[in-house]
């Protein structure tokens, strides 16, 4: 793959492994979690996400449109994926910037550019780059030339995975990253299918795999209460990793950051109650953990 699709480069991340990194969120999932706080990195292709709350109505988007994929009605523009041809004119003719594109395509001679830029913040912390999403393995022929490059020139590489991706995408890339950010959601194979979209059995025997290859895993485990933070699917991961070395485990507790997000791409958020647990049931969650002999922390 000469290319990969892109939607966003974030500097100065602290939450994304250990130092100050560079995370790079590629474009495309193959699940499609209820609670994803990034829904533009779902589609395999570029978006546009337009703001209503910014939007002055003055409708230059629909009267550029060579397509007429832009219509509104009831003072709410609507963009047909059906006939854009993404274009950018809307976007480039927008006045208040309200209109903007999810996905841009880099070379990996690009987006090392991008990378070495924070070269001075890796070495002074221990930092470097992490390849997250979407999820990264799906462009896997881009991330192996990718981490091979970061490899030749010293940066370090954490891959913030899902997991659900052929176990030799995970070979390929072995001996050019440095750790893995490992996320498991929910443990029994019907909910897992129903909050997420797909099974589970990959994540989990790839997970088993990874550690076989002893490769360093940081575990991360979305809670939403209600949903995966009771003592069923907790006790289940516990009896799961209890054989597998993990470096560190992390509670990442449900958040709606992204909520903002769906509408602008024409979504609904939030088809069932979600909450973050309590910090009286994170720190039940974390003290199970650290009996179990974990290192655990609350957060990134």
């Amino acid at each position: 793959m000469d290319k990969a699709l892109i939607f966003n480069i974030q500097k100065f991340c602290v939450h994304d492994g250990p130092g100050i990194r560079t995370t790079v969120f590629f474009k495309g999932c193959p699940l499609h979690c209820l609670w994803c706080h990034n829904p533009e990195s779902q589609a395999f292709a570029k978006q546009i996400l337009w703001s209503q709350e910014k939007c002055s109505g003055c409708r230059q988007c629909e009267k550029i449109c060579p397509q007429g994929a832009v219509t509104v009605a009831d003072g709410i523009i609507r963009t047909d994926a059906r006939q854009c041809r993404l274009c950018e004119r809307c976007i480039d003719m927008c006045l208040n910037n309200v209109r903007e594109l999810a996905g841009t395509e880099y070379t990996v001679t690009q987006l090392m550019a991008e990378i070495e830029k924070d070269r001075p913040f890796y070495d002074q912390s221990g930092g470097g780059v992490t390849l997250s999403g979407g999820e990264a393995l799906s462009q896997i022929e881009f991330v192996a030339a990718l981490t091979q490059a970061c490899r030749e020139r010293g940066i370090a590489v954490a891959v913030d995975t899902c997991g659900y991706a052929p176990f030799s995408s995970f070979e390929r890339i072995l001996d050019n990253v440095d750790m893995f950010l490992y996320d498991i959601k929910l443990m029994d194979a019907a909910l897992h299918q129903q909050y997420i979209g797909q099974d589970n059995a990959l994540i989990l025997d790839n997970l088993r795999k990874l550690a076989q290859k002893k490769a360093r895993i940081h575990l991360r485990l979305p809670l939403i209460a209600g949903i995966n933070d009771d003592d069923g699917n907790i006790g289940a991961i516990l009896k799961f990793v209890q054989d597998i070395r993990l470096e560190a485990v992390n509670l990442l507790p449900y958040h709606d950051i992204g909520k903002g997000k769906y509408a602008k791409l024409g979504l609904i958020y939030g088809q069932a109650p979600m909450a973050p647990p309590s910090a009286e049931r994170l720190n039940e969650i974390k003290s199970m953990f650290e009996q179990a002999n974990f290192k655990v922390k609350i957060g990134g």
